[in-house]
């Protein structure tokens, strides 16, 4: 059994207060390999105190030392990719290709943020006012589950390099890859107070961290419906808040997309990290005149998509986090199947040969609308549905009929880029599945509020003051 006893605040590990054991369990046997020791409130606030204290330092600290530090952060959270590797598949359940992603993506967001560091200025000129801008304090950065290191050092970097100190709540079910994180971060020798992680149950250390009058920003990624509690619990002390949050995000697919390129990236978009991705491309809208055409292509690729065993090195799809993550899939699958939409891949229950893991057959649904609850509500699994459109215009307005806003991609040829201009999402790809860093990532509507990424995800966590005469 893995037992993790300590969290970390003001330099040091440190026992809890908090004496809640909780299991950490895996998904692909649903076996407990170990248990964390969950903090409480007070831990939270004892966190809050240490960053409040080392703020006022690290605030007035040149950018050459923020870069220094963020560089010693990436030197060593880079040296603990195999740690990290095998966390993530025993933990998360990760397939080995996006395993492989999740190792090295925490040291590669630190490589960003100094990138983007040193493209700042942080004093510039405004007519005859100079305006600087200003940290806002302690931060408060609250992560979720499904890629736990990556957003730890994420937002870590980001408010660290902005001059703000922080308290970092992630999720209490990925407590391992915390651990590696956690005291590859202490290696990099920060000063103490200025990053303190407390894993704890969001409604204790969390609701402490987006209450606390001491914490003057809040950045979490996770659900809409948690997202709205902190909004407003942070409305009382005027927090900033940035909040990336759920998805429903559609792929078109135009009359004339090359269904050879556009067929496997609309199942890549749609399965990305077990399916459980807020950004996944789970609407799959297609042209009425191509439907039976496009039904049969991605019933094809579906059908070959393997899911089970996250270290078999063909497994695409690895197991739900968790039971509870399990029984919500399911139950939409079902819920799919009531409100009479067609199952052409998959359907309910587990792969054939995963009798014990939380593993989920990859399913493909057709005749469904787009008021369907399938087509409405986030699954977080790996379930898709095909909606056909009868022109351009309706293909977009389905495509903006809902209450996210996250993510999009278009697949096509010469109009691809002027639907994509037409799509009410943060982000909309065209003809491709690449990541550029260095643009701002973020939500409308449901899917949240502000900006992470590139000089927009340092900026949010500073004001522009001016000074004039």
């Amino acid at each position: 059994m893995r037992n993790i006893e300590q969290i970390y605040i003001n330099g040091e590990f440190v026992t809890p207060h908090g004496s809640e054991r909780f299991d950490l369990w895996n998904p692909a046997t649903a076996r407990v390999f170990g248990q964390v020791r969950l903090a409480d409130s007070q831990d939270a606030e004892r966190a809050i105190a240490a960053a409040k204290a080392a703020f006022p330092a690290w605030a007035n600290t040149p950018k050459a030392t923020r870069i220094a530090a963020l560089q010693r952060m990436y030197a060593a959270v880079a040296a603990r990719q195999d740690a990290l590797l095998e966390a993530v598949i025993e933990e998360y359940g990760a397939p080995a290709a996006r395993s492989a992603w999740m190792a090295r993506y925490p040291a590669e967001v630190i490589a960003q943020a100094i990138e983007a560091l040193e493209a700042i200025d942080f004093t510039t000129r405004a007519g005859a006012a100079t305006v600087q801008l200003m940290p806002l304090g302690v931060a408060g950065l609250i992560t979720p589950w499904n890629s736990d290191a990556g957003f730890i050092c994420g937002k870590l970097a980001a408010a660290l390099a902005a001059g703000c100190t922080a308290v970092i709540k992630p999720s209490e079910m990925s407590a391992w890859q915390t651990q590696i994180v956690t005291e590859a971060l202490h290696e990099a020798g920060l000063p103490p107070g200025v990053f303190n992680i407390v894993t704890g149950r969001g409604d204790t250390v969390g609701d402490t961290i987006s209450r606390h009058p001491d914490v003057a920003k809040i950045s979490f990624t996770g659900s809409t419906q948690t997202g709205k509690a902190i909004l407003r619990n942070a409305a009382d002390s005027f927090k900033r808040v940035t909040l990336e949050l759920g998805g429903k995000s559609p792929t078109l697919i135009l009359e004339d997309a090359d269904l050879a390129q556009a067929i496997p990236l609309a199942v890549q978009a749609g399965f990305m990290n077990s399916g459980q991705a807020c950004v996944a491309g789970t609407r799959i809208l297609v042209p009425a005149s191509r439907k039976a055409e496009i039904e049969s292509a991605l019933a094809q690729a579906v059908a070959a998509v393997k899911s089970g065993d996250p270290r078999h090195p063909d497994t695409e799809i690895g197991p739900m986090v968790s039971e509870k993550q399990w029984l919500r899939v399911q139950g939409y699958i079902r819920k799919g199947i009531d409100e009479g939409a067609r199952v052409l891949v998959g359907g309910e229950g587990r792969p054939e040969g995963t009798e014990k893991g939380w593993f989920v057959r990859p399913t493909l649904f057709s005749d469904v609308h787009n008021q369907m609850t399938i087509a409405q509500e986030e699954i977080f699994g790996p379930v898709l549905c095909i909606i056909p459109y009868r022109d351009e215009a309706e293909a977009i307005a389905i495509a903006n009929d809902t209450h996210y806003g996250l993510s999009a991609m278009v697949l096509g040829g010469a109009r691809a880029g002027s639907v994509a201009q037409q799509i009410e999402a943060g982000r909309v790809l065209v003809n491709t599945l690449t990541h550029e860093p260095k643009a701002p990532f973020g939500g409308f509507k449901h899917s949240g509020v502000g900006r992470e990424m590139g000089t927009w995800g340092i900026r949010a966590y500073m004001e522009p003051k001016s000074i004039l005469g």
